[in-house]
């Protein structure tokens, strides 16, 4: 029986590790199948508080990680396939095949960028194509970038990334946006703002870095390519809750219903980071939920013993 278990590896479960651990909770951490969640697929990080020389996203998981079980939690490499959260305690099984009991737990899954699932997407993720502006955006200075996308995300970012870029062109497959009027106006305001209509990518090329992206008009069907030195793309982000349908409340996108100290509807399950946040999506917010998780699981936890 343990009394916490937490599922995800990313600055939330991490976080929510450490404080459990702290806390003598002897918390279980399983980490899901991406070691270190969206944070580890970053090549630098330089907006996480304490490292002003900046490092990696694999040396960020790894010294969190070592910070979470120096206190003693212990670690599962594996990946939840089913949760049961209608009895007491809750049950988990894992890819492989083991089973768990807990008191509590915390949801710490993330969600994942949606991608454009062409060529060249994966193989140039940190070296041209990124997910996330406010994370990459200063390694373009000077570059010419384009943004994929149509909503709120996309131009909030493109807008954000013309503090760097020489220019940044939007990519539609439409010939109109879906985000908000006011945000379309200050974006077409913008001068090194500019738009590309009717077209999808098809392939992002390179030579160790992006360089190009190949374009297809939407209504022609006719091909094209543009020179660009970064691809940052804003089509949404998918949360990782499909393990919970049908036993956590959820918004219209998936994403888990808490309340402001991260209770479900379920008392003693608890959410953190991206998994429910979709404004901030930021490690260093994860980190924070993470910790709040953690701190309102042990005095959950503290309850049930009194």
């Amino acid at each position: 029986m343990e009394n916490v278990i937490i599922i995800g590896s990313g600055p939330a479960g991490l976080t929510a590790a450490l404080y459990a651990a702290r806390a003598n909770l002897n918390p279980l951490l399983i980490t899901g199948n991406e070691l270190g969640g969206q944070i580890a697929t970053t090549t630098d990080v330089e907006n996480f508080p304490g490292f002003p020389e900046g490092l990696t996203g694999p040396e960020l998981y790894d010294l969190m990680s070592r910070q979470a079980e120096r206190f003693g939690t212990r670690t599962e490499v594996d990946y939840v396939t089913e949760v049961h959260l209608q009895e007491r305690p809750f049950r988990l099984k894992t890819q492989n095949g083991s089973e768990y009991e807990t008191k509590s737990l915390i949801i710490a899954t993330g969600a994942s960028p949606r991608k454009l699932d062409v060529p060249g997407e994966k193989e140039f993720l940190g070296r041209g194509v990124s997910y996330c502006a406010t994370c990459d955006g200063f390694f373009f200075r000077g570059k010419d970038l384009v943004v994929v996308g149509g909503g709120d995300s996309a131009l909030q970012e493109g807008m954000f990334l013309t503090k760097f870029a020489t220019k940044v062109k939007v990519i539609h497959r439409r010939d109109s946006l879906r985000a908000g009027a006011v945000l379309q106006e200050r974006a077409r305001k913008n001068d090194k703002m500019g738009f590309i209509w009717n077209k999808v990518v098809t392939l992002i090329e390179g030579n160790g870095k992006v360089e190009s992206v190949r374009l297809r008009d939407t209504v022609t069907g006719e091909e094209s390519a543009i020179s660009v030195n970064g691809v940052f793309v804003y089509i949404g982000h998918v949360p990782n809750t499909h393990l919970f349908v049908g036993q956590l409340e959820m918004d219209h996108e998936g994403y888990l219903v808490v309340n402001e100290r991260l209770h479900t509807k379920i008392p003693g399950v608890f959410a953190a980071g991206e998994v429910h946040d979709k404004v901030f999506r930021q490690a260093v917010v994860s980190a924070g939920y993470g910790c709040m998780a953690a701190m309102e699981a042990e005095k959950y936890l503290a309850n049930l013993e009194n």
